[in-house]
């Protein structure tokens, strides 16, 4: 405990050094120069003075305090900067421009009258003490001009009439409404997109003008909208494919061991040349939507874009047009592969209730198996958790390790003993087939070993909705309780449990998923996010029993091949509410919950696999995973020595509630080369079981009283934002634990007399020790 907050006091002292080092930094800098530290807008609501921000110059605004810091502790002597052989570490100072400051009022103004404000002024105010300077861009908006009369015309007939029909009336840009040149923007990128889709290839944004007249009526800015045909030629031209061309180009440097490929298929009407001679056209030529005799679609021609991406077998794509005469075009793809093999290796770090451990996986990929693009990976997982607890060497305080390998092979497109109407227009189809196998050991209680088999389709119905369809996955699963450990369980009458987890089954299920918006989860927008699941097992087997003659244990379960196999049913839903604040700042609300209820040929309690869990690093983040719940359930109920033992295997539920608030900010926008970003939250919910059991009466869902048995916990994270993955950190407290009795939930007012609270708790629950506060690290976002 004193080596924990020597640690924090000496991060502090340090923080501290950093920030009164950077303050200092102006001592280093010329007589008659200025560090800048401070930049404002006033005069402005808080929405523009975010956006406007960004067009202050970045040379005049404040630097980040560490990077500035670390740039003055390898470019200073003498208490002056070095005039040669600076590092190019950390960040150079900002130092007062008035050039700089007058070409961001200017730019500011621009951005104003953009948004209406055609008499706005801004004006700099500067104030210089002791080498440090304060610049503050004072705005007069002055009153918004909003859009007045709208007229318009095309020099073609047929493009006016489009515009009338498909453009015009879906515009923001309406008469009354302020002014505000994204609308115009908005309304000329549709239009280009409605006639690049219908065959005008050579259309360009530039053929639409738009004038504005401000002189009518007062703060009214009067539109005329101009459609032009182009300069050469008397009108637009539509445009039709002639002819297709398909080349996989041989990666620069690279030679290839197989014979390249050229052929003719006049059934598809492609002329193809594979200078790898690894790929085959068929399969490749699903994705491309532009075809030998169609019309020129600027719509299909991204679809050929995206679907050729996703099949993730391509680095780069390119889509080249040719003019022929007449209103023809060559269209060329060039597809340029990826390498055939690749391995990747992740890991993570877990530390909670003095028990520590790690994860780590490796991923191998084969992108082109049978020359369509098609991928097969082999993962390879373990995880292994120490408590030093445990009497012994390092490998005896191994509480539990996991190991998992699996092989998957994704195919891009619907592989079904039936015609499928799947084109892909909205997203890739994939189909899985996928095998994985498990071992999981737990210290002297408990061991697994499970295998799954299972062919997955996925696949669109519009650019929103995603369908994921599982019709056959086959387990079989070998549980084993460590014989001391049985005959403790049996001798505590624990007999239920023992017959749940020392068995061995057999499983046969089916499973669907409906995602809606998924592809927008890292997008700054107003939306909602929408995802259900359901799963059913043996019900198949069930109606077949009688037909099949399937025999009974003495137990009464139906057995097939000698094994008992599952009955039960299970629904998962997520909802999320995402709520962009302007800038870089979002607020999300989140509600999870599902239900899983064995029955038939299953025991009353569900299988390990298949229950739920409270807490996690995307879940209630004040809470280690699988230590929150079932309902008011307190491990004080259990006998001292199977406390250790029975850990993340007792506090399983069979339904569970969730609801989760997050409000996302940004820190810094230049961290280490990264982007720092924050977070606070608050995490609500809980799990419960459907019946009383053996370990617990207190679990079990009852509506007048789980309210009371809500969890909540708070906290706040930093996310370092890399652009390709984020780096996650957060920090949860518990705020109320529902294993205690009443008012003794609210465990936030023990916070601050923790040294005692968590010593009663010891006693209590030996071994277990009580946590305030819960670290998570992770890669990528909870949700």
């Amino acid at each position: 405990m004193i080596k924990k907050y020597s640690f924090f006091v000496c991060a502090s002292i340090m923080l501290l050094l950093l920030f009164f080092a950077s303050c200092r930094s102006a001592r280093y800098l010329e007589e008659g120069q200025a560090l800048v530290t401070d930049v404002d807008i006033t005069g402005v609501s808080p929405d523009i003075k975010e956006n406007a921000t960004a067009y202050i110059s970045n040379e005049i605004k404040p630097n980040s305090r560490l990077n500035l810091t670390i740039y003055n502790l390898f470019n200073t002597r003498k208490g002056r900067y070095k005039e040669e052989n600076r590092r190019n570490v950390g960040e150079p100072p900002h130092v007062l421009d008035s050039s700089l400051v007058e070409l961001s009022a200017q730019q500011i103004n621009r951005y104003l009258q953009t948004k209406g404000y055609f008499n706005a002024f801004v004006t700099p105010q500067i104030e210089v003490r002791k080498k440090k300077a304060r610049i503050d861009f004072h705005v007069e908006l002055g009153q918004p001009f909003l859009f007045g009369d709208i007229r318009y015309r095309a020099d073609d007939p047929v493009i006016e009439e489009m515009y009338a029909r498909e453009v015009r009336p879906k515009s923001p840009a309406k008469t009354g409404k302020q002014f505000d040149s994204a609308d115009l923007l908005d309304e000329r990128e549709k239009l280009y997109e409605k006639l690049k889709e219908r065959g005008y290839y050579d259309y360009l944004r530039q053929y639409m003008r738009v004038g504005i007249d401000t002189n009518v009526v007062a703060k009214q800015a009067d539109l005329h909208v101009e459609i032009q045909d182009p300069t050469d030629s008397t009108q637009h031209i539509i445009y039709h494919i002639d002819s297709v061309f398909v080349k996989v180009i041989l990666p620069y440097g690279q030679t290839s061991t197989r014979n390249p490929r050229s052929t003719v298929d006049t059934s598809l009407r492609i002329t193809y040349n594979d200078e790898t001679g690894r790929f085959r056209l068929k399969p490749l030529s699903r994705y491309m939507y532009l075809r030998s005799g169609m019309r020129y679609d600027f719509k299909k021609e991204n679809q050929s874009y995206d679907r050729l991406y996703e099949m993730n077998g391509f680095r780069n794509v390119k889509i080249n047009h040719q003019k022929i005469g007449n209103g023809r075009l060559n269209t060329f793809y060039e597809l340029t592969p990826r390498p055939v093999m690749a391995n990747q290796v992740e890991g993570e770090f877990t530390f909670s209730s003095g028990m520590s451990g790690f994860n780590i996986g490796n991923t191998f990929s084969h992108r082109n198996v049978f020359g369509g693009a098609e991928q097969l990976e082999v993962k390879m997982r373990y995880g292994v958790l120490f408590d030093p607890r445990l009497e012994g060497n390092l490998a005896d305080k191994i509480f539990n390790n996991d190991f998992q390998v699996g092989v998957n092979l994704i195919i891009p497109r619907l592989m079904t003993p039936f015609e499928n109407s799947s084109t892909g227009s909205y997203g890739l189809p994939r189909t899985t087939f996928s095998s994985t196998l498990q071992f999981f050991q737990q210290d002297q209680t408990y061991s697994n070993r499970y295998f799954t088999n299972s062919l997955n389709y996925i696949w669109y119905t519009s650019p929103r909705s995603q369908h994921s369809l599982t019709p056959v996955s086959v387990e079989y699963r070998v549980g084993k309780l460590d014989d001391a450990f049985q005959r403790q369980l049996e001798d505590e009458g624990y007999l239920l449990y023992v017959r749940s987890n020392n068995r061995e089954y057999f499983g046969l299920s089916a499973q669907y998923n409906y995602t809606y918006n998924a592809a927008k989860l890292l997008t700054r927008e107003n939306f909602s996010y929408f995802r259900v699941g359901l799963e059913s097992s043996g019900n198949v087997l069930g109606v077949l029993s009688d037909v099949l003659k399937l025999q009974t244990s003495s137990e009464g379960e139906r057995l097939l091949f000698g094994v008992p196999y599952l009955q039960f049913a299970k629904t998962e839903i997520d909802y999320r509410w995402y709520r962009h604040l302007g800038g870089n700042k979002q607020f999300v609300l989140r509600f999870s919950g599902g239900v899983a209820v064995p029955y038939g040929n299953n025991s009353r309690l569900l299988i390990f696999e298949k229950s739920f869990f409270g807490g996690g690093m995307n879940g209630i983040r004040a809470w280690q995973a699988r230590t929150l719940g079932p309902g008011n359930y307190n491990r004080a109920d259990l006998p001292e020595r199977l406390r250790l033992n029975l850990r993340n295997l007792d506090q399983l539920g069979e339904l569970k509630l969730e609801a989760n608030a997050e409000y996302r900010f940004r820190m810094l926008n230049n961290f280490l080369g990264a982007k720092l970003n924050g977070a606070t939250f608050l995490d609500a919910g809980n799990i419960w079981l459907l019946r009383d059991n053996e370990i617990t009466t207190n679990g079990t869902f009852k509506a007048n009283e789980f309210l009371s048995q809500i969890a909540l916990g708070t906290g706040f994270g930093i996310r370092l934002d890399m652009d390709y993955f984020i780096i996650r950190l957060d920090a949860g407290l518990k705020l109320k634990d529902p294993q205690f009795a009443k008012r003794e939930q609210w465990v936030i007012k023990e916070f601050f007399n923790s040294r005692e609270f968590k010593q009663n708790y010891y006693e209590t629950h030996r071994p277990d020790r009580y946590n305030f506060i819960q670290y998570n690290f992770s890669v990528g976002l909870p949700f």
